[in-house]
């Protein structure tokens, strides 16, 4: 990831992220009990592992993507990115308390989607993603 630009890596996370929740939607809606037995591209300790990696060091990502894109984002935007750094540790940590578990259901898989602070996390990502788009055309 060094010989890449800070948007090419940020992108990455953001797919996970957004690849990772799509797949809880999907996995709450199954009444599973249990996520013993998934086949490993199904499961969903995969998915909790690489959005949990992805949030690693996120806020820092995203700072360094908007100074890369223009160095007078990361100033324009700096209680944001406080808020967004808050938000995807909180976030962050709901999802390793759901790792923690023995077994993972759609129940406890349902309830971290509805937490308001993966919620917030996706919007705060929806945002920067928004924001920090290349642009065609003469206007940003």
């Amino acid at each position: 990831m060094k010989n890449e630009n800070a948007y090419a890596e940020f992108e990455r996370r953001i797919d996970a992220i957004e690849a990772g929740y799509e797949f809880l939607l999907a996995y709450a809606a199954q009444g599973r009990h249990t996520d013993r037995g998934a086949a490993p591209e199904r499961n969903v300790r995969n998915f909790l592992q690489n959005m949990e990696v992805a949030l690693e060091g996120f806020a820092a990502a995203a700072v360094a993507s908007a100074a890369e894109r223009n160095a007078a984002l990361p100033k324009a935007g700096a209680a944001f990115f406080a808020a967004v750094e808050h938000d995807a540790l909180t976030a962050q940590s709901a999802i390793r308390l759901v790792l923690a578990q023995d077994d993972i259901g759609s129940q406890i898989v349902d309830n971290l989607n509805a937490s308001i602070h993966l919620r917030a996390l996706l919007t705060d990502v929806f945002i920067i993603d928004e924001a920090l788009k290349p642009r065609s055309g003469g206007k940003q």
